[in-house]
Order: structure tokens, then C-alpha cells, then sequence
């Protein structure tokens, strides 16, 4: 089933693996080849920038300076499409995946997780859209120019966008570039919903109501995304997915608890995907791309409409991309 996917780490196992592309991994959960035999209508690859000294995470000795980690993913990225341009094709904008849709090729979306890269300078954001990006995840687990993580921490979660931050939704919005809340606190959160004037998503997490992690959303939360025209995309990660933190299973069924659960709260045009592939662990009924039928079957079995799935599967996404990319 034509589907798509709002966030994967492939570009980063990539750069580990020391590959020059994506076509064809060992031990990943995503590459081009088990792309096209699913049936993705697109990926969104996340360029992860980590602001820790972890070289391990990149295959390397010595954790590489922001900008070198940027342009080996971008590489690997443009490299990937050129060596796959029969059956993939970059795109930024709605209009431009549509049009890969009708030339029957994948559409590669180029994403930022962190804005730590960002520096708290408005010219880099315009310099990242210009490089490509088309959406990015405002923190990941560390603050940043745009505000504090997610955290256990009650008071930390509470606090809100820094000024810059506040600033850098609205310059988003002009730039058409896609804002996601996915690993920020709460009151980062609260203040993107307020400043924003266009929709947004939370491109990879599941509901705080069936799984306490912080990275998920509160009933709360999912209302506001979704008054807001907003998706919150299905993580397959198994704590973010389980009551049980220490459960390490990634079961259907319980992505499936999590999309009824969000169509409770939100109605039925604030839920995608966003499996994270290549970004968790675990143990998986979903093991990689190529066995998405097993979520989409399971949503049949609970009697969910075929319209409704195609709107989980791609619908949804798709209009908050024609409305907030360009």
C-alpha cells in the first residue's frame, strides 16, 4: 500500500556502514530497494545531528564537526537519487511529490533532526531549505537555540521556546519549511501551537495517554495538533509504543491502540506515520519497510474504513505538506 514514512535515521547507518548510498544496506530497516518493493509513495531521511561527542554513532574515531556531518549525509542523500534516478526523485513541496507520484517513482524528502546545527542564526535556517530540507525536528534529547528537549524533569518540561525559537516559527513558516515538535518539551510545544500560522507535526510519536514516555503527546496536546490541521506520526519504537517502558517488543497491535487512540482524541486527519526505522531497537513484528502490509492489514481487521487507512497511510501527510511546504 502507497504510504508514507515522516521519519527514518537510514542516512546516519549509512555514514556508519561507511556507504556513499542508501540503495542497498546490510542490517537496516530501510533502503531503496525494500522501498520500491513496499510500495512507499515517500521517505522523509533524517540528517541526525547529535550535539554529543559520539563518533561511535558514525562509524568514526573523532565526533566530526556539524557542518562535515551535514555534507556526508547530504552526500550520501544526493548520491542515492542519482545512482536511483529511474525510480526516485528528490522533492520538497507537495507539488513536486505528486509529480514523482505520476512518473511512478519515490519521492526522497531531506530532513534535519536538531536544529542545534541551526546556532541560533536565521541565515542558516534559510541556508538548510536552500540545501534541500524540507522539514525539521526542532530539538532532539539536549536543548538547543530553540528550546529544551523532552524530559523527566516536571520544571524542565514546562519550559517553553527561547526567543530566537519564537522568532524561527514564523521565518519556518515563509521558508515553507515543515516545523516538527517530535522530542520537544511540553511548553515548546504549547508555543509552536501558538505562534505558528500553519500546520505542523510531531513527526515521530505516539500518545502519553497508552505510553508514559515524554516523548509522546498528552490527549492535550493531540487536540491542539489536531485543531491545528497537524499529524503526529506512528513510532514503531517499543517505549514509546508500550504501558510498560521495560517492554521491549514492537507489537502491531499496539500501533494500532495508538492509532484508535489518537482518532478518539484528534479525529482521523491527525495520524500517520513516522516508524523512525533505523533510529530504535528492539524486537519487531515490523523488522523493515518491506512488512508495512502488517500494520495496514491489522487496521482492516479492526474494521477501520479503506479511506480512512489511505488517510493514516498518506492522506493526511500529503495535506500538511501542500499546506506548509515549499
Amino acid at each position: 500500500m502507497r504510504y508514507i514514512d515522516m521519519h527514518c535515521d537510514t542516512l546516519g547507518i549509512a555514514m556508519k556502514q561507511h556507504k556513499s548510498t542508501i540503495t542497498s544496506l546490510e542490517g537496516s530497516m530501510v533502503d531503496i530497494e525494500r522501498l520500491k518493493k513496499a510500495g512507499a509513495g515517500a521517505q522523509f531521511f533524517a540528517m541526525f545531528i547529535p550535539n554529543r561527542d559520539v563518533p561511535e554513532w558514525f562509524g568514526e574515531e573523532k565526533m566530526p564537526e556539524h557542518e562535515v556531518l551535514l555534507d556526508k549525509m547530504c552526500d550520501i542523500f544526493r548520491k542515492t537519487i542519482k545512482e536511483n534516478e529511474n525510480r526516485m526523485a528528490f522533492a520538497q513541496s507537495f507539488e513536486k511529490m505528486q509529480e514523482n507520484l505520476r512518473e511512478g517513482k519515490l519521492s526522497a524528502f531531506l530532513t534535519m533532526e536538531n536544529g542545534y546545527a541551526v546556532r541560533g542564526k536565521m541565515e542558516n535556517l534559510k541556508k538548510f531549505h536552500d540545501m534541500g530540507v524540507g522539514l525539521m525536528t526542532l530539538t532532539w534529547n539536549d536543548p538547543n537555540c530553540f528550546g529544551q528537549n523532552h524530559s523527566s524533569d516536571k520544571k524542565l518540561m514546562q519550559t517553553g521556546l527561547t526567543e530566537f525559537g519564537k522568532e524561527a516559527i514564523a521565518y519556518m513558516n515563509d521558508l515553507g519549511m515543515l516545523i516538527d515538535v517530535s522530542h520537544l518539551s511540553d511548553g515548546g510545544f504549547y508555543d509552536v501551537a501558538e505562534l505558528t500560522g500553519k500546520p505542523f507535526v510531531a513527526s515521530h510519536s505516539n500518545c502519553r495517554e497508552l505510553s508514559p514516555s515524554t516523548r509522546n503527546l498528552t490527549d492535550d496536546m493531540i487536540r491542539i495538533l489536531a485543531n491545528k490541521g497537524g499529524v503526529a506520526g506512528i513510532n514503531f519504537e517499543p517505549t514509546f509504543l508500550n504501558q510498560d517502558m521495560a517492554d521491549t517488543k514492537s507489537r502491531v497491535s499496539r500501533m494500532c491502540d495508538h492509532v484508535e487512540h489518537f482518532i478518539k482524541i484528534g479525529g482521523t486527519e491527525c495520524v500517520g506515520i513516522g516508524t523512525d526505522f533505523d533510529g530504535i531497537g528492539g524486537e519487531f513484528e515490523i523488522s523493515d519497510c518491506t512488512k508495512m502490509d502488517l500494520f495496514f492489514n491489522e487496521l482492516h481487521r479492526r474494521k477501520i474504513s479503506d479511506d480512512v487507512i489511505d488517510q493514516i497511510a498518506f492522506g493526511n501527510v500529503a495535506r500538511v505538506m501542500k499546506e506548509s511546504m515549499k
